[in-house]
């Protein structure tokens, strides 16, 4: 299948037009028309070689929403016209013990990401969702809640379920007191979530500036970090705190806000943090945890969760020839909303 998408091929280099052909349908195989993409921050880390060589040319996106176009003769749960999505991986052994448990992304023979990877059984190159199509395995297809707004759902495939797993996972409940550690992309979604779960939310940021957009959120409001006294007074306040923040940081800060037996969760370790200092932490049997994205089964659990709740990141609607000047601005700060590109802006000349 020939298509056309946008490629970065060189490390800090303007991404532009690219056509490459995606594979011939495998019997278990799903084509997809991509309708809209998310950015994501790790797109332009990736992109940019933060995280390493990259095998370039490179065709980011790992949040996909689309339509069925065509399916192989052994897919069984999908059918041409439906919508559909894509998330962070497209493959894994399915034959591990992590895979058979719905934690493809913990796969003990590494899971494949939807981009920048090699295909598990050709070796080419995977690339990723700011193209016009993509052909992924049944396994790792979802299914589209029926009356979802399509173009705010797809950062709900990285952003929504990077924070809805360790809600899930550390069984944030009616009553449950949250921390969500910045209200950038990955923050405000993790404060919807805990909010639609029962969960007493509360933000924690340098300054209160944004007190009135976590509010609007769901969130009690904002504790600054900045304010000795009020963190003093925070001790032993939360069961569990989610740390999005994508720069390098001091956890020793948050860690005394933590009750007995509370557990700081990092979401996507982007850049360094402080080494933590012991004492908080085995003074108050307090942990320091990681989450990565979630499994295919609990992706699908959190598209169906932000349907029945109504949950969408707030979005910004951008055109393909927009991604490097939407990049730029990325790069610049702490967004506290996510970009979502209209594929139909892309032409297959």
């Amino acid at each position: 299948m020939k298509t056309v998408g946008y490629a970065a091929h060189d490390s800090g280099a303007n991404m532009v037009p690219y056509h490459f052909e995606r594979r011939d349908l495998r019997d278990n195989d799903v084509a997809i028309e991509i309708l809209y993409s998310g950015v994501c921050h790790s797109d332009l880390h990736t992109v940019n070689g933060d995280w390493g060589p990259q095998p370039y040319p490179l065709v980011p996106g790992h949040e996909i929403v689309g339509v069925v176009t065509s399916v192989g003769s052994d897919v069984k749960k999908y059918k041409v016209g439906d919508q559909v999505a894509v998330g962070c991986m497209v493959d894994s052994c399915q034959e591990c013990d992590q895979c058979h448990n719905h934690e493809e992304q913990y796969c003990r023979n590494g899971m494949t990401p939807t981009y920048g990877a090699p295909d598990r059984i050709s070796g080419e190159t995977t690339q990723g969702g700011y193209s016009k199509h993509i052909v992924v395995r049944e396994e790792f297809v979802l299914s589209v809640p029926e009356g979802m707004d399509l173009s705010k759902s797809a950062p709900i495939l990285c952003a929504g379920i990077t924070t809805y797993s360790p809600l899930r996972t550390w069984g944030v409940k009616e009553g449950t007191r949250v921390g969500v550690i910045g209200l950038g992309g990955l923050g405000h979604m993790a404060v919807k979530l805990a909010v639609a779960m029962g969960a007493e939310v509360t933000v924690l940021s340098r300054s209160k500036k944004k007190e009135e957009e976590a509010k609007a959120l769901g969130a009690k409001g904002i504790l600054a970090s900045s304010d000795e006294e009020a963190m003093q007074a925070a001790a032993n306040s939360f069961d569990l705190i989610i740390d999005t923040v994508p720069a390098k940081h001091d956890v020793n800060v948050y860690t005394p806000t933590l009750d007995v037996d509370g557990t700081l969760v990092i979401v996507g370790q982007i850049g360094p943090i402080e080494e933590p200092i012991t004492w908080p932490l085995v003074g108050g049997r307090r942990r320091i945890a990681g989450s990565l994205i979630g499994g295919i089964e609990e992706t699908q659990e959190v598209l169906d969760f932000c349907a029945k709740h109504d949950i969408y990141p707030e979005c910004e609607m951008i055109s393909m020839d927009q991604i490097n000047s939407a990049f730029e601005r990325m790069a610049k700060g702490d967004m506290a909303h996510r970009i979502v590109i209209d594929m139909s802006s892309l032409s297959a000349e």
